[in-house]
């Protein structure tokens, strides 16, 4: 199932063993070359340590109303995560990123976007366009298959042709 970015944000983790709330999420951790969550920057509800990491791995069930995990103990220290070293320290954020085509047209920028809450990966991007490009005041969607490159400023996307759909009058 899909799932929107604001949905993990603020969301209790459950540890299965005490059966208490032991931590929130704050940010997810995502890996800007293939677009996975890879985990949760959260917040230790028992030390108020905020810069703890809950890897994807470690999480056992999406609960109704949180996360559920085997116990507080799977929470750790960015600094014990040698492997995920880069991705923290990069620390991207896909919100309010500017979205651009390869041709260098600039779409947008990015509100809000979907996850598969299976895999983690990132499905979706919606894109707020400016009002003079968009009269009706909806996003743009895009999927994931139409993403080139990840910078630290924009997401480049491949280019956007319009059409028309069939049957409908053309102008001349």
């Amino acid at each position: 199932m899909l799932r929107l970015s604001l949905t993990f944000e603020e969301l209790p983790i459950l540890s299965l063993r005490t059966g208490t709330e032991v931590a929130i999420t704050k940010q997810p951790i995502i890996n800007p070359d293939n677009l996975k969550i890879e985990g949760f920057f959260v917040q230790d509800l028992y030390d108020k340590k905020s810069n703890l990491v809950l890897l994807i791995q470690d999480i056992r069930e999406f609960l109704p109303n949180g996360l559920a995990i085997n116990d507080h103990e799977v929470l750790c220290s960015p600094l014990e995560l040698h492997r995920h070293r880069d991705i923290i320290d990069n620390n991207i954020s896909l919100i309010n990123k500017s979205v651009i085509t390869i041709s260098k047209k600039r779409l947008g920028k990015l509100s809000d976007y979907a996850v598969d809450d299976n895999s983690f990966y990132v499905q979706k991007l919606y894109i707020n366009q400016s009002i003079l490009k968009n009269l009706t005041g909806s996003n743009l969607i895009l999927d994931r298959t139409q993403i080139v490159d990840i910078t630290s400023k924009n997401i480049i996307v491949k280019d956007i042709e319009a059409t028309v759909p069939a049957g409908s009058p053309q102008l001349a």
